[in-house]
């Protein structure tokens, strides 16, 4: 079922610029015409385009639109348990803000952590800024994690899967409003396939494998 060009999500935001923009037109057209080009920003802000999904088993797609800020290999105990492979993507307000799931699996957890508001392109925001994470087992039995970032702008991170529920690879599972990052942790023996300051789209972008 496709969903709505705009996520649901940005409704309220663009009816209430809507609603002022008219208003404003009775004191000043300018007002009108600047809240009207608000509420247009706004609309293109929250689109939630389809995706074609890569489906060749054992790929990882990108939770998010944005530039790949960095990949490393690190301790992860939240979740994976050991070592991991963290891709860190930073989106811009003009990226598409909608996560979509990496990988097809069941969610055995999730946890917000409230924090910070600095820059998304700090690389230390994923360690102190406001954030959501959500942990899948595929079937294969490898544990992927993501994480949705808050950053200066963005101060509202929506999460809708519980746990117990499954995702298909390129699922939508959420969003962040206004400027963020989202990260992946993968099985440190995996192979990932994107570099600091490469492209990626949600869904879309092959950034790894996982292990055979």
């Amino acid at each position: 079922m496709r969903r709505p060009i705009i996520a649901r999500e940005g409704w309220p935001f663009v009816g209430a610029l809507v609603a002022l923009a008219v208003l404003a037109l009775f004191v000043h057209w300018a007002l009108g015409a600047v809240l009207a080009g608000l509420a247009l920003f706004v609309m293109w802000f929250f689109r939630d385009p389809e995706r074609p999904i890569p489906r060749e088993d054992g790929l990882v797609v990108s939770p998010a639109d944005g530039r790949v800020m960095f990949v490393r290999e690190v301790e992860e105990p939240r979740f994976v348990g050991g070592r991991a492979l963290l891709v860190s993507i930073f989106l811009s307000v003009f990226d598409v803000h909608i996560n979509r799931s990496p990988v097809a699996g069941e969610v055995t957890y999730r946890e917000y952590v409230p924090g910070k508001f600095l820059a998304a392109w700090d690389d230390t925001v994923g360690e102190v800024n406001e954030r959501a994470y959500l942990g899948l087992v595929t079937d294969g039995g490898h544990r992927v994690l993501v994480s949705q970032v808050a950053g200066l702008l963005a101060r509202r991170i929506v999460t809708w899967p519980a746990v117990g529920d499954r995702l298909d690879r390129g699922q939508r599972f959420g969003l962040i409003r206004f400027g963020s990052c989202t990260q992946v942790w993968l099985p440190a023996d995996s192979e990932v396939l994107v570099r600091p300051g490469d492209r990626v789209v949600a869904g879309q972008t092959v950034i790894g494998r996982l292990p055979q």
